[in-house]
């Protein structure tokens, strides 16, 4: 897992997980307003804001993105 800085051209998502570097805290983005340079967030149930320069984007691997997707069952238990 790497860390990207979060620059003018960059894109930010809403329910996408950043990292807060004054908190060291994963935590998930809730609004990026890139005009007055704001990310509202989610974190310990609260929800917060702060500086864009106070961010980082996590940039995961194909496979670390392939664990960490729901695994599907057979659907065997579904059938009546």
């Amino acid at each position: 897992m790497e860390f990207l800085d979060i620059h003018e051209d960059s894109k930010v998502y809403p329910g996408e997980y950043l990292l807060h570097t004054p908190t060291s805290q994963i935590v998930m983005c809730g609004a990026f307003k890139k005009v007055e340079g704001v990310v509202k967030f989610l974190v310990q149930g609260r929800l917060q804001e702060d500086k864009v320069e106070n961010f980082q984007k996590l940039k995961l691997t194909k496979q670390e993105r392939r664990s960490r997707q729901p695994r599907r069952s057979c659907g065997g238990c579904k059938r009546k």
